[in-house]
């Protein structure tokens, strides 16, 4: 289903992120969550892609195979650093030839991991160029780009920045993502700055819930400067152990979940790093354990 189509029929969306797997341990992993995960009935699943490509196969077999063994629509992630535009060109029809109606556009991170991500010759330096060629050469695609509720790592300059986001939008991006976030009021005060730059797409929200002490020291290293507020300090320091940790970041992410449903966010999207227990607790804590999901269709006469 397009993604347009999803944000008509849904007052509110609610997705889950998965990334490919390397081993067949992993992959037996995934292949379960996915299944404890599909009564909820998302919106939509998305999958992510490697830096520099690196993932490009296992991700275009994985989201084939959601496609094709179960009911679920999928939002591939799609980087351009270090691809050129015909390899972008014939990754795209792959996946459209696979059913594919939904693309993130990222620029993504090179494949050697350096900080920046430089173009390669005949590639698009930034994901505003990547967003106005799908519009352009594959205009039946959905299009979703990510926002930094945080600010962007690399971009200390927050009015150049709701700028970059602004161009995104205007190349023809349908929807934006923002990165995980452990404070609401950072993610309110993103979107009232992108309604007063001229942003009016859907903004959904990314969740990840916390599930011991050692991931959420991972999260500080790769998430570029994510904040986390005194009082999940506290309450982590005081969890004995990772079961007890485990359970106070669940309580905060349902908490947080909570909140944003309250302010009436557009969407939720859930990083579930292919694990399904902290989103099924928090669904059963909401008061929901199984279809029809939170994402219900819209009311007639809803707004």
């Amino acid at each position: 289903m397009h993604i347009r189509q999803i944000f008509d029929t849904h007052a509110t969306t609610f997705s889950f992120e998965f990334f490919p797997p390397r081993t067949p341990e992993m992959a037996r992993v995934l292949r379960q969550t996915i299944e404890h995960l599909s009564p909820l009935q998302p919106s939509f699943v998305s999958v992510t892609y490697g830096a520099g490509g690196s993932t490009r196969e296992l991700t275009h077999e994985l989201v084939t195979a959601i496609q094709k063994e179960t009911d679920l629509t999928v939002v591939c992630h799609l980087t351009c650093a270090g691809t050129t535009v015909s390899e972008l060109r014939s990754i795209l029809e792959k996946y459209t030839g696979s059913g594919i109606e939904n693309i993130m556009a990222l620029r993504g991170d090179s494949r050697r991991g350096s900080d920046s991500a430089e173009a390669v010759a005949d590639g698009f330096k930034n994901a505003i160029e990547l967003v106005a060629f799908l519009k352009k050469h594959f205009p039946r695609v959905g299009v979703g780009v990510a926002g930094y509720p945080e600010g962007h790592p690399e971009t200390s300059n927050r009015l150049k920045e709701i700028e970059y986001l602004k161009a995104k939008v205007d190349a023809g991006a349908d929807f934006i993502c923002t990165q995980l976030f452990f404070d609401n009021h950072h993610f309110y005060d993103f979107c009232d700055r992108c309604i007063w730059a001229g942003i009016h797409v859907p903004i959904l929200a990314g969740v990840m819930p916390i599930t011991s002490q050692q991931s959420m020291r991972r999260m500080a290293e790769f998430s570029g400067g994510t904040v986390f507020p005194a009082k999940l300090l506290r309450a982590m320091a005081r969890a004995e152990n990772d079961a007890y940790a485990e359970k106070v970041g669940i309580h905060w992410a349902t908490a947080q979940v909570l909140d944003l449903l309250d302010n009436d966010v557009k969407g939720i999207h859930f990083y579930t790093l292919n694990q399904s227990k902290a989103a099924l607790n928090i669904y059963e804590w909401l008061g929901v354990s199984a279809s029809p999901g939170l994402g219900q269709q819209k009311q007639d006469g809803a707004e």
